[in-house]
Parts: C-alpha cells; sequence; structure tokens
C-alpha cells in the first residue's frame, strides 16, 4: 500500500472499476432538486438525472461537499498513518476547493495536500491517474504536487455540446440564442482554459460534423501528446464514445484510450449526448511525466 492516499471528488468523472483497482478516494458533490439533495453518483445516477430534469423541466442546483465531508473523508486515512493528496475541480467553478483547504487545516501540517486541477471531468482524471502513479512510485505529496503543478498546464479538455438547451436552462446562454442555435442546429464546442468553462467555437449541422472536427484538432495535436493515456468522456453517449475511442486507438497509438461516463455534476450543466476528447500533452521538452 502506498504511503500516499490519493483523493478525488466525484467530478473526476473516473471510472468506478479505476477507483477501486487504485484505491482512490472520492468525495461526492451535491445535487438538489427542490428538497430533495442527492451525493453525486451515490444516491443519483445521470440516466436518473435527465428523468428529473424532465419530470420537474428544471436543471438541478449543484453544490460544494462541506469541509465537514472532507474532514470525515480524510480522517481513516490519516489515522492509518497515511499522507493525503486530494485533487479537485477547477476552483474557478465550484468552491470545492476552499472548502478542502479548510478541512486540510483541522489536520496535522503536511498530512493533506489539497490542489486545484483548474479543469473538470476526466480532465481533472488525468491528472488523478498521474497522482496515483507517482504515489506507486514512492513519491511524496510534495513531489506529486510538483508533478501536477507542472502537468496542469498541458491537460487539454474539449467537449462537444449536443443542444444548447441545457446552457438555455442553466442561464449559460439566452432565450434567443437558444431558439436561433436550435433552428440552425448549433452546436457549441467547450473547452477549459485557465480553469474555466470557455466557448472554443460553434459548429454548424450535423452532430456527425462536430464529432468529427473534435477528433481532428486532437489529431492535428498527435505529435504533442503524451499517448500514456486519453479519454473519451461523454453523457450517455455510449455508440459515438465507442467510434471516437476506434479511431483514436488507430491513429494515435496510444497505449491506452479509455471511456468515461460523465456524472450528475458535469451532466447537469452541459446536457445529454455531452461528449469530449481530454489527454495531457507532452512538456516543451517532449518528455512524458510519470509514465508507469
Amino acid at each position: 500500500m502506498p504511503k500516499v492516499k490519493i483523493f478525488a471528488d466525484s467530478t473526476c468523472d473516473l471510472p468506478p472499476e479505476w477507483l477501486r483497482q487504485y484505491d482512490i478516494g472520492l468525495i461526492p458533490l451535491y445535487v438538489t432538486f427542490g428538497d430533495q439533495t442527492y451525493k453525486d453518483g451515490v444516491d443519483l445516477t445521470t440516466p436518473q438525472l435527465y428523468v428529473k430534469v424532465n419530470e420537474t423541466g428544471s436543471l438541478p442546483k449543484t453544490a460544494a461537499p462541506s469541509p465537514a465531508d472532507f474532514i470525515q473523508a480524510f480522517a481513516p486515512s490519516v489515522e492509518e498513518g497515511r499522507e493525503i493528496v486530494y485533487i479537485s475541480i477547477s476552483s474557478e467553478l465550484s468552491s470545492t476547493y476552499q472548502n478542502a483547504v479548510i478541512a486540510a487545516e483541522e489536520f496535522p501540517e503536511g498530512k493533506v495536500t489539497v490542489i486545484d486541477s483548474l479543469n473538470l471531468s476526466t480532465g481533472i482524471g488525468l491528472q488523478v491517474m498521474k497522482a496515483v502513479k507517482a504515489a506507486e512510485l514512492g513519491k511524496s505529496p510534495r513531489e506529486i504536487a510538483e508533478l501536477i503543478e507542472e502537468i496542469k498546464p498541458l491537460v487539454e479538455t474539449e467537449f462537444v455540446i449536443d443542444s444548447l438547451d441545457y446552457l438555455y436552462k442553466g442561464g449559460r446562454c439566452s432565450g434567443m440564442q437558444n431558439l436561433v442555435g436550435s433552428l440552425l442546429k448549433i452546436r457549441p464546442v467547450i473547452k477549459v482554459i485557465d480553469g474555466k468553462m470557455t466557448p472554443a467555437y460553434k459548429v454548424r449541422g450535423k452532430r456527425e460534423k462536430a464529432l468529427e472536427q473534435m477528433l481532428n484538432n486532437a489529431l492535428d495535436k498527435h505529435d504533442q501528446m503524451d499517448n500514456d493515456l486519453i479519454f473519451v468522456t461523454h453523457s450517455l453517449a455510449e455508440e459515438d464514445a465507442q467510434e471516437l475511442k476506434r479511431m483514436l486507438e488507430e491513429k494515435t497509438g496510444a497505449r491506452e484510450v479509455a471511456i468515461s461516463d460523465a456524472g450528475c455534476v458535469i451532466s447537469s450543466h452541459c446536457g445529454a449526448k455531452t461528449i469530449g476528447i481530454l489527454y495531457v500533452k507532452k512538456d516543451s521538452k517532449g518528455d512524458v511525466h510519470a509514465k508507469s
């Protein structure tokens, strides 16, 4: 058992079997419909989320874990004598990071290291897996934190949003934009830049055109990719995810292209059939970090 235990929150969207295999601690965010609050991925699944949105006609609110939630999650590992590295959803998107920092102060100095991923979904998950491999190699929390700080700006996160409906319901685009976008079949593409969800460009026309554009964007940077691990992350778009995986495996020669399901928090902001390609670039020297 590594001396350092890696924690993440439910927005990392790592496959459940990976969480078990690599002993990754997971702290769920909250999803609230009216007076009912659910733990992301524990009390509510993504398919159930969409059923509730259809029933209520509105999106849920999402909330960060409290400092008490973090303390409760961290305490058993600290009591075992282990040190903790927790990698959070971007502080630009949630107060999760700040609450984890508050919780960390309740433990002896150096026992809990909190890192702001400045990302979301498997953009976090990529960093978590690098941290896991480093912990397995016996790296200290400080060394792991330094590694993640180097990797953070190299994470490429790009998602195709299938419909403007969820962006509209969530207040991220106007009713007129939603109407015009729907009529013209405009599909926005979101990138994560400096920890924020940023509209990168729009694709007009069929969904396949948008997916092809996203795939080509990734393949154009093939020479820059750390081919250790590439994620295709989706919200109820399994068929498209399988096809993107096949193409990435064929064109990149990556050691692993993994498919992951977006959880409730990510899905509540983006909507069904959202799909993304996420990977880490090599650094300026062409080095691959923490390769297993």
